[in-house]
């Protein structure tokens, strides 16, 4: 695994917790916030498995 990979899993999980915290506080910015959060994790893992698997192709 590499930092991208790391970095990227982190940040979709802090964009859970954010949403569902924005969900039961009622705060729709919030809950923007954490989608948002997460999808930035999501590419960033994307991009972090994009180059393990070119880094395993050699």
């Amino acid at each position: 695994m590499n930092k991208d990979q790391v970095k990227g899993r982190i940040d979709q999980a802090k964009g859970k917790v954010r949403e569902a915290a924005g969900k039961v506080t009622g705060s729709t910015l919030t809950q923007t916030k954490g989608k948002a959060e997460q999808v930035a994790g999501k590419t960033q893992a994307s991009f972090g498995d994009a180059k393990e698997q070119a880094k395993k192709r050699g």
